[in-house]
């Protein structure tokens, strides 16, 4: 039985630990203007254009 609370406990625990790490990746995401996400497009497109 107490191997069952256990595992639930960590389980409980997992989904949290990545709910904060997808709160985390959102407000990073949302704290560029549109004027950067254009240019980090641009960059990105232009990198892979190199590599390819």
């Amino acid at each position: 039985m107490k191997l069952w609370k256990l595992l639930g406990i960590a389980a409980f625990a997992g989904v949290a630990a990545s709910g904060v790490v997808v709160a985390r990746n959102q407000r990073r995401r949302e704290a560029y203007t549109p004027d950067q996400v254009r240019e980090r497009l641009h960059a990105r497109l232009a990198e892979a254009d190199r590599a390819s």
